[in-house]
């Protein structure tokens, strides 16, 4: 099937650049931020980092890859692409649609939980500006009481999130999400530079440091670090089939959508090592521990060091406003879907369909506050994996190979079709690791 035959014209990103800013903006998550330095230093530093390198290597190549190009190819989010994909190999579409719902609920739902966290981000934000953080000091049973106070109990703030979400989305794709991740993502990463400057500068930072880069090869061979460099790659990277696929159907068919996943996997990654350069050795320069993962580690223990810190309510401030952007570019991709599936299969127009979906999302985070954990480790350990199978299911094994080497070359700048290495790498390696994430997250309560 003609991939050009299929595409739909729809609001989209209007260049390459603001496609790929807020693809990097959807995936620099809390993951990057309060999970990534965990796992560098709970696995040992540079053990953790060539595993979750290669890892990132093959989810970007096969999962990021994938999930854009049925997007583009089908011009419609999870509903509409998997309804063309079972069409394709058998006829009907409702199978495909019905199916696609899964990776809908699991967005809403990931996006109601982070929802929460961007509460607890905006009230923290403001405490940076107003001096509150600063004046808890170093008690850590002031810092931890307040922390215990907002999780449960701050349904102003998870106001102020949705709004602004909704502020950003209500104007579209190109004139909300694209510009806003345009200013956002390049701010964010300049203030995370500075912030690493800064720390490096302090005495005790070096330890930090040599930890990073320490290698012990023997550890290679224990399992358990793979599964946890697949699944934190594989969370981070944001394979779930719903905000790629929905991001990727708004590319124009003009955009090399290899060349994008690649860009994609690597900013994110940098951002993840720029978090790790910023909290590992600020923590070492604050004797902290950094087993203290979640929320704990940036609302807690890392508002203590950085109360301990020469310019510390400075710090405070860049280091909030960081963790801000981050937190806004994920959310509204998360929202994004359930958005789109309003206007494409209720015809409902931009604001009216954002507004309905936040309203549900604002409502419902008020409501789960006490259960946050609870339910971003249900969402995230099996509606985020099963979406992404199904996604993969449904490019690699249902659609067929005409319509996967259609889709991907697509908009190629050299010429030069993708090799069979990513259709055998993709139906045989990265679709069946989606399963294992699924089980291996069960088993273990959580992998990434």
């Amino acid at each position: 099937m003609n991939v050009k035959n299929i595409i739909k014209e729809r609001d989209g990103f209007t260049g390459k650049w603001g496609f790929i800013l807020a693809c990097i903006g959807s995936a620099v998550g809390m993951g990057n931020i309060w999970r990534f330095p965990i796992m560098v230093s709970l696995w040992g530093g540079m053990d953790f980092l060539i595993p979750y390198f290669l890892c990132v290597i093959l989810i970007g190549s096969t999962g990021v890859v994938e999930e854009f190009a049925l997007g583009r190819a089908t011009g419609a989010g999870p509903i509409g692409a998997f309804g063309t994909c079972t069409k394709i190999k058998t006829g009907n579409r409702r199978i495909g649609e019905l199916i696609g719902f899964i990776p809908i609920i699991g967005s809403l739902s990931l996006a109601i939980g982070y929802t929460v966290v961007m509460g607890w981000i905006f009230k923290y934000t403001f405490m940076s500006f107003s001096g509150k953080i600063s004046a808890m000091g170093q008690d850590m049973e002031i810092i931890g009481g307040t922390f215990d106070k907002v999780a449960i109990d701050n349904p102003v703030w998870i106001f102020v999130a949705v709004v602004i979400s909704f502020i950003i989305m209500s104007m579209g794709v190109s004139k909300g999400i694209e510009k806003a991740n345009k200013i956002m993502m390049p701010i964010l990463f300049f203030l995370f530079v500075g912030l690493g400057v800064y720390i490096a500068t302090l005495p005790g930072a070096i330890e930090g440091y040599k930890y990073i880069f320490t290698l012990n090869i023997s550890k290679l061979s224990n399992p358990m670090l793979w599964i946890f460099a697949f699944g934190q790659a594989f969370f981070s990277l944001s394979v779930a089939g719903h905000g790629s696929v929905i991001y990727g159907s708004y590319l124009p068919k003009t955009e090399d959508i290899p060349k994008s996943a690649f860009n994609v996997a690597f900013f994110d990654t940098l951002a993840a090592l720029l978090a790790a350069f910023v909290i590992i050795p600020a923590m070492a320069v604050g004797g902290a521990p950094l087993e203290n993962g979640g929320p704990g580690l940036m609302f807690v223990w890392l508002v203590n060091v950085l109360n301990g810190m020469p310019a510390g309510r400075i710090v405070s401030i860049i280091f909030f406003v960081c963790v801000l952007f981050a937190g806004i570019s994920s959310i509204i991709n998360l929202y994004e879907a359930p958005v789109a599936m309003l206007q494409d299969n209720l015809s409902l127009n931009r604001v009216l369909s954002t507004g309905i979906i936040l309203i549900i999302g604002c409502i419902v985070a008020i409501l789960i506050q006490k259960i946050t954990g609870e339910w971003m480790d249900f969402v995230s350990i099996y509606i985020c994996p099963l979406g992404a199978f199904l996604a993969g299911t449904m490019f690699f094994w249902v659609a067929g190979k005409e319509f996967i080497n259609d889709a991907v070359n697509l908009g190629r700048k050299n010429g030069k079709p993708v090799g069979n290495y990513f259709f055998t790498l993709g139906k045989y390696v990265y679709v069946p690791l989606c399963i294992v994430a699924l089980v291996a997250g069960a088993i273990l309560g959580g992998i990434g």
